[in-house]
């Protein structure tokens, strides 16, 4: 995550997460030592953990530590998911690098996404801390339906953005949401702030998987530290080729006949596929919903302490839209 606009108060305690992680993650288990500081050290924005300790400084935290587990706890549902959709996706390359099921195979992967939950649930200390438990509990339940929805939907020219918005939803803008949740509820802030900066994250957190969707069609595969295009590849139809299949001409009907017969070609039909997809007007029409998203989380922040922090949290929602990686 670009950290340029964050407070220095803000920075530092992203940098006690990643060092509370580091620490964390020293399993007496080798090779789960090993997969879950490779998944760490792969990088990454950062976003989810962010957002817990923006929440937790808006409402001027007083337990430190426990905003700094919490904070390192969503990042490990987040890394364990990770691990599980480079299952699915038979993805090899994350971030540039090798993904852990490249590394150790499937039948390890699956188990360390798995133990890596179960460590999130233990740093979150459910007898202390019952409602958070909850919420990110259930938060991990939508993702699994989530994540079943997109499997399902592989190739599926007919589904429609009503049935995307229902797979980001659950895959990606829930558990911004719960970051941004139980950053405040740790705080103690009130109901109505709670609900209005839940909303933030969650309608940021739809902006971001569409940004990103939007980045898998038009960026290298060097910016993007994998294959370009690599989501199209395995069948997973984003909101740009959702709007690309519904236009009326010959290329929709192209790129239509190119899914359905699973790219047959290979790189060919897939660069022939993100070309239609480019030059057509779908692009424009997934940013600008994008930019709703993003402007409805905005739109919250009026009803959130002022200052610095809320001052923050509206540039990185800037930034979510902006980015290209």
């Amino acid at each position: 995550m670009n950290k340029f606009f964050l407070t220095s108060k803000i920075k530092n305690d992203i940098e006690e997460v990643e060092a509370f992680l580091i620490n964390y993650l020293d399993f007496p288990h080798q090779n789960l030592k090993e997969s879950s500081l490779h998944t760490l050290k792969a990088g990454g924005k950062r976003i989810r953990p962010a957002f817990v300790l923006l929440a937790g400084s808006l409402f001027k935290y007083e337990d430190k530590e426990k905003l700094i587990s919490l904070a390192a706890a969503v990042e490990l549902i987040h890394m364990a998911s990770l691990i599980h959709d480079d299952i699915i996706d038979n993805s090899v390359t994350r971030r540039g690098r090798p993904t852990v099921r490249a590394l150790w195979g499937n039948d390890f992967s699956l188990y360390a996404g798995g133990y890596l939950f179960a460590k999130a649930i233990q740093l979150i200390n459910p007898k202390e801390n019952p409602r958070i438990a909850e919420i990110l509990a259930n938060t991990s339940v939508e993702m699994a339906k989530g994540e079943l929805a997109q499997i399902q939907s592989f190739f599926d020219i007919d589904q429609t953005v009503r049935d995307y918005f229902y797979r980001i939803k659950r895959k990606t803008a829930l558990l911004i949401a719960a970051s941004c949740e139980i950053g405040a509820l740790a705080c103690n802030a009130s109901k109505n702030e709670i609900k209005a900066i839940k909303k933030y994250g969650y309608n940021l957190g739809m902006a971001f998987q569409i940004q990103d969707d939007i980045l898998d069609i038009e960026s290298t595969s060097m910016e993007l530290g994998k294959p370009a295009g690599n989501d199209l590849a395995q069948g997973i139809i984003t909101l740009p080729t959702i709007y690309a299949l519904q236009k009326k001409n010959t290329d929709s009907l192209e790129l239509k006949k190119s899914i359905v017969n699973r790219f047959t070609s290979g790189s060919y039909d897939i660069n022939k596929a993100l070309e239609i997809i480019s030059n057509s007007t779908a692009m424009d029409d997934a940013r600008r919903i994008s930019f709703k998203y993003m402007q409805k989380a905005k739109d919250q922040l009026e009803y959130l302490p002022k200052g610095m922090i809320r001052k923050n949290m509206d540039q990185l929602a800037n930034y979510i839209v902006e980015r290209n990686y």
